[in-house]
């Protein structure tokens, strides 16, 4: 057993999906498989006109849901897809265990690939900024535009909140806490985590509320959830670590694409003063700053960041 997992649960029975409650589907959308040589993948999509295709990528314990509120408001311009990352949302493990930053941007090139829908407007929140980022620069041609959600690039202070999170990445950690939290209920979890993700959670209304408990019960019924999650912080802290060409700041300067930045003044987990020295490395890039969203804007002001991106398509057009 790896320094990973979890007592009692072997990558044997984690490479098998388990039989849980169904993943919810919104109104107008569309789950699809995508089987790939030893990865498969979920994919939400909302079929529409025949907009530009784009390709949305959710952040660390998230999952393609976390598009589900953007993804109507653009219907008329994008084909939208979101993915749900190898471990997260209704997509099994990877057979190789990769859950790096990575691992994860090679299953969305592979994706991409396999696809043939690139060039694609792509946007990242959070570990999936880190994962854009990584996409767009070592594969331009797969990339029209990027936008990117309060993304996960290497600060050298990190927040005091995001400390829980970078500590699942130390083995044994993520075994201690699920032991300390065992009499948790998904309730209790699903207001944790929306206390620490969004900048005012009163701003959930009950049904959001309902169905995010609902997800959290059945990701908790999944018996790979908390070394899908270990991996991928150990995924993060490694990447934040890394130098040279394969740092992701110095990804984000090769980075061609033109580039919406999204930072929230009450996010908690990536510093809101990362927002100037993301729009010095970007070199195309526009900023939008939000002071009351937390880390999940695109869920908390939907219709902001779906006008900004419109500002963005103009100036490239225009250009």
């Amino acid at each position: 057993m790896s320094s990973t997992e979890l007592p009692g649960i072997h990558a044997a029975a984690a490479a098998v999906a388990p039989t849980v409650g169904p993943v919810r589907i919104a109104e107008g959308e569309e789950l699809r498989s995508v089987e790939l040589p030893g990865l498969t993948l979920t994919v939400r999509s909302r079929p529409s006109g025949p907009g530009e295709p784009a390709l949305l990528v959710h952040g660390l314990g998230g999952s393609s849901q976390n598009w589900s509120a953007l993804m109507p408001l653009l219907a008329d311009t994008l084909d939208s897809e979101a993915v749900d990352l190898p471990g997260f949302g209704d997509s099994p493990p990877p057979d190789d265990g990769n859950y790096s930053v990575t691992g994860h941007a090679r299953a969305v090139i592979r994706l991409l690939d396999a696809g043939g829908r690139g060039p694609v407007h792509l946007f990242g929140n959070s570990l999936g900024g880190a994962v854009a980022t990584r996409v767009a620069a070592v594969r331009p041609d797969l990339v029209r535009t990027l936008t990117l959600v309060s993304p996960a690039l290497p600060e050298i202070r990190v927040q005091r909140p995001a400390v829980p999170t970078a500590l699942l990445a130390v083995p044994g950690v993520a075994s201690l806490f699920v032991r300390l939290t065992r009499e948790w209920t998904a309730e209790q979890r699903t207001r944790g985590a929306m206390a620490l993700c969004y900048g005012d959670p009163a701003r959930i209304s009950d049904e959001a509320f309902r169905h995010a408990v609902a997800e959290m019960e059945r990701r908790l019924e999944l018996p790979y959830f908390w070394d899908a999650m270990t991996r991928s912080a150990r995924g993060i802290v490694d990447a934040y670590t890394l130098g040279g060409q394969h740092g992701l700041w110095r990804q984000a300067e090769r980075v061609l694409a033109p580039t919406l930045l999204v930072y929230g003044g009450k996010d908690q987990l990536v510093s809101y003063r990362m927002a100037r020295r993301a729009s010095a490395a970007f070199r195309d890039s526009r900023l939008l700053t939000l002071p009351d969203a937390g880390h999940v804007a695109m869920m908390e002001y939907p219709e902001t960041v779906a006008q900004a991106f419109r500002e963005l398509l103009d100036e490239r057009g225009r250009s």
